[in-house]
């Protein structure tokens, strides 16, 4: 199957494409919203199948579409992308000496047979989608970080397309993280040893 890799982050582009698999890449525009009631994993869970979902039209037969979502947990409160690079510094400040999670969630889908559901038969124009999704967690631990570590960082770097405001490969990755327990790539936004063995298990390789 010809792999369609739902995603504008450059970074989730470069990882796969270290996995040495041929994919093309799409932009979603998909709402991001999600219910109030979900933690954790299941946020970034709910967000990529959304993703899939806007894209599902488009899916032709012989096409697998990857798409993903991360996010920041720190002592249960989610930490998104920051608006503005005031609040890119109250999250760095937030997540300064403390241990948090990056939960990643990565969403397969494909169209199924028309036969594999009677239900089909009530959507005719509608192919039914077959979805997986796996997620992965990462332990990261900050250590303390000043306030002017936090103002060079911010204003040097622009971390405003990062969930909790920051990217683990650059400045303020090797500077203040201190502890890691689970996949750096999971904290980079995409966990590519798990999403190589699903590839490899549905013989996609």
């Amino acid at each position: 199957m010809k792999i369609i890799l739902g995603s504008q982050s450059p970074r989730r582009r470069e990882l796969l494409a270290g996995l040495d698999i041929p994919f093309t890449p799409v932009s979603i525009d998909a709402d991001e919203s999600y219910p109030a009631s979900l933690a954790g994993g299941e946020i970034p869970i709910y967000i990529s199948r959304a993703k899939a979902r806007a894209y599902a039209r488009k899916l032709h037969a012989d096409e697998l579409l990857i798409t993903a979502d991360t996010i920041v947990w720190l002592n249960g409160t989610m930490l998104g992308k920051p608006h503005d690079a005031e609040e890119a510094g109250r999250m760095l400040h937030l997540l300064a000496g403390q241990t948090h999670q990056v939960y990643t969630a990565v969403s397969f889908t494909w169209l199924r047979h028309a036969a594999d559901s009677v239900s089909a038969a009530l959507l005719p124009d509608m192919p039914l989608l077959r979805t997986d999704t796996l997620v992965d967690v990462t332990d990261v631990t900050f250590g303390n970080l000043s306030d002017e570590e936090i103002a060079y960082y911010v204003d040097r770097y622009r971390p405003l397309d990062k969930a909790g405001a920051y990217g683990v490969q650059e400045w303020i990755g090797y500077t203040g993280v201190t502890a890691m327990h689970g996949s750096y790539f999971n904290v980079m936004g995409f966990p590519v040893a798990p999403v190589y063995r699903y590839l490899k298990t549905h013989n996609l390789l």
